[in-house]
């Protein structure tokens, strides 16, 4: 994608930024992002990443639009409510940059399908609310040396990672080894909707970070958020010699 004169307005506010410049802003435009899972997360993730100009982002939820997703997916109205949350959100995208390909996928991530959907893309975004599919996205990653950035929401909290699983490092299995016994997502357990805009966006934040090679990374890192106290950590997530994935060999 060339960078034009409305271009220039457009992104004026980024690229007057030291660290990004007319450079980074072709960066931005040139990558290849993304999102699995268009809820809580998905939502304000895709808005920023489209309106920060990144030019191709992919976007796989099979799931339609319920009532009961209005109240933190704010990309949807009632007027979506019933239709498909890829399509919808794609619709409302192009409105945002008609410049920006968005490459839809109606389906669920699967062990079959995984291959096909993530191999035209260099960062995956995992917003996916059960542990079998974030395994899956994880090995999937760890396999084909892609970019995780991942987020989780429950109740009032909410939490981050990184995998740039280009260099050695830990993986998702290293800190969860096995599948916990009981779910832990919005639809088991609430969610506080700010929390889901909160973590949306730090998502976005490091998506824009990497794309944009920024020193200061969350590589091998988890943020955890607590709403309530309105405090962050950051947790080191060190390598297990155990994991299947043998991230340590």
């Amino acid at each position: 994608m060339n960078l034009n004169i409305k271009d220039f307005k457009r992104f004026e506010k980024q690229i007057i930024l030291k660290k990004i410049g007319i450079n980074g802003q072709k960066k931005l435009f040139n990558a290849r992002v993304l999102i699995v899972g268009m809820g809580g997360l998905g939502c304000p993730l895709l808005s920023y990443l489209a309106a920060s100009g990144v030019g191709t982002i992919g976007i796989a939820d099979h799931d339609k639009v319920e009532l009961g997703n209005l109240n933190r997916q704010t990309l949807f109205t009632t007027s979506d409510i019933g239709k498909f949350k890829v399509n919808q959100a794609k619709y409302k995208i192009v409105k945002i940059n008609k410049k920006i390909n968005v490459k839809t996928f109606k389906k669920k991530i699967s062990f079959e399908n995984i291959k096909s959907i993530f191999k035209n893309f260099d960062i995956i975004c995992d917003g996916t609310d059960n542990y079998e599919t974030r395994y899956l996205i994880n090995d999937q990653c760890k396999k084909n040396k892609k970019i995780l950035i991942s987020a989780a929401i429950s109740k009032y909290a909410g939490h981050l990672y990184k995998f740039n699983f280009k260099k050695k490092g830990s993986c998702y299995r290293c800190f969860m080894p096995e599948k916990p016994t009981e779910e832990n997502n919005c639809q088991s357990d609430g969610i506080f909707s700010p929390v889901a805009g909160v973590l949306g966006s730090l998502q976005a934040n490091e998506v824009l970070k990497t794309i944009l090679g920024f020193k200061h990374s969350l590589n091998n890192q988890m943020i955890v958020f607590d709403s309530i106290k309105t405090n962050f950590r950051n947790i080191k997530l060190s390598g297990n010699p155990n994991c299947i994935n043998k991230c340590l060999k």
